[in-house]
Order: structure tokens, then C-alpha cells, then sequence
């Protein structure tokens, strides 16, 4: 690999060290030791703790005794590869920020790295002042991580002081049952900006679709609050798993399905809530008996969930994705219909079809 650096083999003057870098430890990971050599005495003249390491597997050994804020680490290796390194890097430190090198601009070797949760890709050969600036910048975006992980946990905590008032004060329910909602949406929406609105945009037009059905009021409303609290539980999915561009794994998916068992565990506490419970609870079950987390089906599923199931795969077609677009309410609407029976309740389509097909007529008028 080349490395840029000025006459006499001299790294320029170190800069003002940047806040938190000067604690920030770092993994080398390169093969060839000339290179992890220079690349550690920059980064320590930068303010890094720099650890460097000749292979994957010993960059997983050390990372097993040691904590590390970043992972610099090269594309080709003999043995695993930095492509291979990504995954078990990140299961050991979930936070790890991660700069690949490569000497092969190759467009698929870097989307590949960055889906795998890579911060940056840099083509040799490398100007120090863009590795230092890749780590500084990767860095940060780590900060932001782990300070709305931060906000996500205070959201759930000050959520669970207020299930606990509710249990001391039950004249008090309807008014902090509004205010942990809105809690719970916050939470949410900080995760990730795909999410952004889902839970409101959900309860609304769950409610909606509960009127159709000619629900009473009292249901529809709990089908609207059950809305608003069914993703509570990806506050315990990885911002990683939720922001991938591409396929998930079957370990990912597992994860994923995990969000409700997290929500129901978030949410027991509010035993008043009742029937509102099981709607969150079912918002996953197929009609066919295929879903989760309890794999009924028919109307052995909740109807409230039946309806937060249709709804929510909606509100997710006309969204953007970070694996694909938004499509049009029509679209969205003709991919449902292919559905139900299997997925989604037919009665419960019908009725999601009626309420946007009026929705469109409205918008237009």
C-alpha cells in the first residue's frame, strides 16, 4: 500500500487534537507490517491509541481483551478478509466505527463494506489527511450513535416512571397514557429517519380502518393507541439491522422478530391497557398462521392486531426504505390485495381499500 506523506518521510505538524479523540483506541488490522507500522505511528501522532495487528483473526483475539472505538483495516488479507472481519468485529463492539482500505476502487468491494456496516471505504493510494480525516469523521458518526442510543434509553426510562405513576394513580391513566405515546414516538423516531411519523401515521389510519369495520368507539380508540405503541420494541434493534440497504440475514430477521417480544416486555406493565396488549402483540401474526410471535391464525389473532398487521405493511410500502422506495397508495394497495388471505385478514384489506380509495378521492378533489 502507499502511503501519502511529505518530504523526508515526515508527517505534517499534528493539529489541535479533536475532543475525544485523545481517548479514541484504535485497531490497525493490515497484513503487511510496514504498513500497519505507519499507520499507527501517524494516528498516535493524531491523538489516537493505535493497536495494530497482522490479521483478522488477531484483530478478534485482541478485541476480545481490549475495547476499541475504530478499526482501520485493510480489504485483502490472507486468511479473512477486512470484508470477512466486519460482521465478528461488529458482534464483539456493535459501536465500532470502521475504515476500510483497498487498493481496488471496486464499486461492489465498497457498497459490500459499507452494507456490512463499514463508516468509510478509502481507494490506496491514501493521503494521511484523508485517513485522518475518515477516522475523526467515523468517529463522530459513532458519538451520534451512542448519543441517541442515550436519548432512546432515557425516552424508555422516563416511559417507565410513567407506567409506574400509573399504577399509583389511576385517575391519571387517560392523560399519561397521551404522554407516554408520545414518548414512545420520540423514542422512535430518533432511531432512524426511515421511521420517522411510522407510529402516528399507523394509529391514525388503524383507527380509520376500525371505523370502516363499524367498531365502536371504544375500540377504534384502543386499535389507535395499540397503533402507536407497536414498534416500542425497536428500541432493542440494532440502528445497524434497521438502516441496511440490502437483504437481511436470518440472523438479522431473528433480531428483528425480536422487537415484539421486547415491546410486550416494555409494555406489561401497563396491565390497564388490556385488550390494547394484544393488539401490539399480534400486529405480527399472519392470517395463515404464519407469522409470529405466537404463529396463530384467523381469528384466533386479535382483531385490533389484524388491523395494525395490514395497516403498518401500508405506512411501510409508501415509505422510503433504505432498500427501496416509496410506491404509490395504488401500489401499495395492489400489492396487499395479493396478500390477503395469506398474510392479512381479506375483511381487513377491504376495509383499509375502502378508507384509502377515499382518502385519494379527498386529496384530489
Amino acid at each position: 500500500m502507499t502511503l501519502k506523506l511529505v518530504s523526508n518521510d515526515v508527517a505534517p505538524a499534528a493539529p489541535p487534537v479533536e475532543e475525544g479523540v485523545a481517548l479514541a483506541r484504535v485497531l490497525v488490522v493490515d497484513d503487511e507490517a510496514a504498513i500497519r507500522t505507519a499507520l499507527s505511528r501517524f494516528l498516535k501522532m493524531r491523538g489516537f491509541h493505535a493497536v495494530p495487528v497482522a490479521s483478522g483473526a488477531a484483530a478478534l483475539e485482541v478485541m476480545q481483551q481490549q475495547h476499541f472505538d475504530a478499526m482501520v483495516c485493510d480489504v485483502r488479507m490472507p486468511g479473512m478478509t477486512g470484508l470477512e472481519l466486519i460482521a465478528p468485529a461488529l458482534a464483539r463492539e456493535p459501536d465500532l466505527a470502521i475504515v476500510m482500505l483497498s487498493a481496488v476502487n471496486d464499486a461492489v468491494t465498497a457498497s459490500t463494506a459499507l452494507a456490512r456496516g463499514a463508516a468509510n471505504y478509502l481507494v490506496k493510494p491514501i493521503e494521511l489527511t484523508d485517513l485522518h480525516r475518515a477516522v475523526v469523521e467515523a468517529l463522530a458518526r459513532r458519538a451520534r450513535t451512542v448519543e441517541l442510543r442515550h436519548a432512546e434509553q432515557l425516552a424508555i426510562a422516563d416511559t417507565a416512571r410513567k407506567l409506574e405513576a400509573m399504577e399509583r394513580d389511576r385517575t391519571s391513566l387517560e392523560r399519561l397514557t397521551v404522554d407516554v405515546a408520545h414518548s414512545v414516538i420520540s423514542a422512535m423516531e430518533m432511531k432512524t429517519q426511515f421511521l420517522a411519523g411510522h407510529s402516528e401515521r399507523v394509529a391514525m389510519l388503524a383507527k380509520s380502518v376500525a371505523t370502516q369495520l363499524g367498531l365502536d368507539s371504544a375500540t377504534a380508540e384502543a386499535v389507535r393507541i395499540a397503533g402507536l405503541l407497536h414498534d416500542v420494541g425497536t428500541a432493542g434493534v440494532s440502528e445497524i439491522v434497521l438502516a441496511k440497504a440490502g437483504e437481511l440475514t436470518t440472523e438479522e430477521m431473528n433480531h428483528v422478530r425480536e422487537h415484539v417480544r421486547i415491546g410486550m416486555r416494555i409494555l406489561s406493565p401497563l396491565r390497564y391497557l388490556g385488550r390494547v396488549l394484544d393488539y401490539v402483540c399480534d400486529h405480527h401474526e399472519h392470517f395463515d398462521g404464519r407469522g409470529y410471535p405466537r404463529g396463530v391464525a384467523g381469528e384466533a389473532i386479535s382483531l385490533g392486531g389484524r388491523i395494525i398487521a395490514a395497516v403498518d405493511a401500508y405506512d411501510a410500502l409508501t415509505s422510503q426504505r433504505p432498500y427501496r422506495d416509496a410506491v404509490t397508495p395504488a401500489a401499495a394497495m395492489a400489492i396487499i390485495d395479493t396478500h390477503a388471505g395469506t398474510l392479512l385478514d381479506p375483511a381487513v384489506v377491504i376495509a383499509l381499500g375502502a378508507v384509502i380509495a377515499e382518502r385519494e378521492k379527498t386529496r384530489t378533489a
